[in-house]
C-alpha cells in the first residue's frame, strides 16, 4: 500500500467565496479580536497556563533557561511567551525594550511582542511599536514569500486597532491576491511553491487568518494539505541525531553534509503547529503520534519556545508504525519510501532529479546513470531509467513498482509479457508507477513515445 497526493485532489473550492447551501459567505477582513490575537487565543493560553502549574516536561526547561536569562536566539519572542503564560513583568519589559531598540527589525518578533505585551505598555511605546510595525510592512512587500508574507499578516493582526485602513488592506491583498490568485493555483499546477522548508511560517500564516477572520487557506488546495502530514513522517532520514539537549529527526536535505539543528528544530514546529490547526484529521493524530516522544522534546534555547507554545501532550495520537512506508508525491514529482519505521531502516528518496539512499548511518547521492540494479525495499522496488529500458521482475505482494530519472510528462510505451502495450505518463518529476502482476515473474520493456502519440491526447511534449 501506498500514499499519493494526487488522490487527495478530487474537489476544490473557488477562491474568494465559498459556497454553502447555494449562496455565497461575505467575508470581512476587519480584525475584532481581543489580545493576544496571535496564536494565544484562549484555549490555548489555558492549557498552557495548566502546563505552568503542573510544572510539565515543557514547562520546566522553559522556565529555567528564562529564569536562568540564557542566550537564545529569538530571546524577545521567548520572553514575551513568557510573560503571557507566568505574568512576569520584569522578563515581559525585557522582551518590549529589545524589541524597541533600533536595530531590532525582525518583523515577525515585533508583531508577536506586540501583541502579547499590550498589558504593560506605555502609551508612547505603543505608538513607536505601530510605526514600527507599519515600517516593517511596507519593507515586506518587496518580498513574495512564504516567510515574508507571514511577517505581514502577522505585524497587521496585531495592528488593528490602529491602523485599520492599512490592516484590511494588507488582509485582503494576502488572502485573495497572494494565497488564491498565486500560491494556491501554483499549488494545484504542481509548482512546489510551498516548500517544506517554509512549512512553519506557512502554518503560522493559517493560523493568524483562520483565529482572526475565520477563513481557512487550505479550502482552494485540500489535497496538498491533507497529504503534507504523511509528506513530512517519510521525508525524515530514518537515524536520530543526538545532541545534548535532546534527540533531533533530520529532513532530508538536497545537500548531503552534517545535520543542520535549525531546519530539524523548524521541522518539528511546523508538525507541532500543523497538528494544532487540525487535531481532528487522521493525518494529525498519526502526526500526533510521531511527536509525543519525550526523547525528541526539544529543550534547547531555539526550540523550546516553540515546542511549549504548540504542543499538546493530552492531544490522542495514533501510531505512526500503521502508516504506508512508501509515498508517491505525484503532484510535485518526489518519492519518499523506507524499509521499516525503526531507526536502522533503509530510506530512498527522489526529488528534483536527484536520488539518495539512506542507509548505515548516512545519506547518499545516486548517480542515476551508473545505477544499473534496482533498490528494493519490503513496498517499493525503484529503478533508475537507465536501467529500466528491458528487465525482469517479480514483485511481492505488498511491492509497487516506479521508474525515476525519465523525462517529466512525457508518454512511455510499456509492453509486459503476454500482455498489448500501453502507454504510460510521468509526473513531473520524471517517476513513472507500473502496476504489475505480483508473485510472478514478468519481462518489461519501455521506450519514449512517438511524437504521435501525443496527438492523441491533451499532453503536450515538453
Amino acid at each position: 500500500m501506498r500514499w499519493s497526493r494526487r488522490s487527495f485532489l478530487a474537489y476544490s473550492l473557488p477562491g474568494s467565496l465559498l459556497p454553502l447551501g447555494g449562496q455565497a459567505i461575505e467575508e470581512f477582513f476587519d480584525v475584532y479580536t481581543e489580545h493576544p490575537r496571535l496564536f494565544l487565543r484562549p484555549q490555548r493560553l489555558r492549557l498552557l497556563r495548566r502546563e505552568r502549574e503542573r510544572r510539565s516536561l515543557r514547562w520546566q526547561p522553559f522556565e529555567t533557561l528564562l529564569a536562568g536569562r540564557a542566550r537564545m536566539p529569538e530571546a524577545p519572542f521567548a520572553q514575551a511567551l513568557y510573560y503571557q503564560v507566568a505574568g512576569d513583568k520584569d522578563i515581559g519589559r525585557e522582551a518590549v525594550r529589545s524589541a524597541l531598540q533600533p536595530a531590532f527589525n525582525d518583523l515577525r518578533q515585533l508583531a508577536l511582542i506586540f501583541d502579547w505585551t499590550q498589558e504593560i505598555l506605555q502609551a508612547a511605546e505603543v505608538k513607536t511599536f505601530a510605526s514600527k510595525l507599519q515600517r516593517g510592512i511596507e519593507a515586506a512587500r518587496a518580498k513574495p514569500s512564504i516567510p515574508a508574507m507571514r511577517s505581514r499578516v502577522l505585524a497587521a493582526v496585531s495592528l488593528a486597532e490602529h491602523a485599520p485602513d492599512l490592516v484590511r488592506r494588507e488582509l485582503e491583498t494576502a488572502v485573495n491576491e497572494w494565497w488564491r490568485k498565486t500560491i494556491a493555483p501554483a499549488l494545484k499546477g504542481g509548482r512546489n511553491v510551498a516548500p517544506r522548508d517554509e512549512t512553519y511560517p506557512l502554518f503560522e500564516l493559517l493560523h493568524a487568518i483562520r483565529d482572526n477572520l475565520q477563513i481557512d487557506l487550505r479550502d482552494p488546495v485540500p489535497g496538498f494539505f491533507k497529504g503534507l502530514p504523511i509528506f513530512h513522517l517519510l521525508s525524515y532520514y530514518p537515524a536520530t541525531f543526538p545532541a545534548p539537549e535532546n534527540e533531533y529527526r533530520i529532513p532530508v536535505s538536497p545537500v548531503v553534509g552534517e545535520p543542520d539543528l535549525r531546519r530539524a528544530t523548524l521541522s518539528r514546529a511546523a508538525e507541532l503547529a500543523m497538528v494544532a490547526y487540525d487535531t481532528n484529521a487522521p493525518e494529525s493524530q498519526v502526526l500526533q503520534g510521531w511527536l509525543m516522544h519525550d526523547n525528541f522534546l526539544m529543550r534547547g534555547v531555539y526550540g523550546i519556545p516553540y515546542e511549549f507554545l504548540w504542543a499538546n501532550p493530552y492531544q490522542p495520537g495514533l501510531s505512526y508504525y500503521h502508516v504506508p512506508l512508501v509515498f508517491h508525491d505525484d503532484l510535485f514529482g518526489r518519492l519518499l519510501a523506507r524499509s521499516t519505521w525503526d531507526d536502522n531502516a533503509t530510506w530512498v528518496g527522489y526529488a528534483d532529479n536527484q536520488l539518495q539512499i539512506f542507509r548505515d548511518g548516512a545519506p547518499e547521492i545516486v548517480d542515476l546513470k551508473l545505477r544499473k540494479v534496482p533498490i528494493e525495499l519490503p513496498e517499493a522496488v525503484i529503478y533508475a531509467a537507465e536501467s529500466a529500458r528491458q528487465f525482469k521482475i517479480r514483485l511481492d505482494k505488498e511491492q509497487d513498482l516506479f521508474i525515476v530519472g525519465l523525462k517529466p510528462r512525457r508518454r512511455y510505451e510499456v509492453e509486459v509479457d503476454d500482455e498489448e502495450m500501453r502507454e504510460e505518463l510521468t509526473d513531473l518529476g520524471g517517476i513513472l508507477p507500473l502496476t504489475l502482476a505480483k508473485e510472478v515473474e514478468v519481462g518489461v520493456r519501455m521506450r519514449e513515445a512517438a511524437a504521435a502519440s501525443y496527438k492523441r491526447s491533451s499532453i503536450k511534449p515538453p
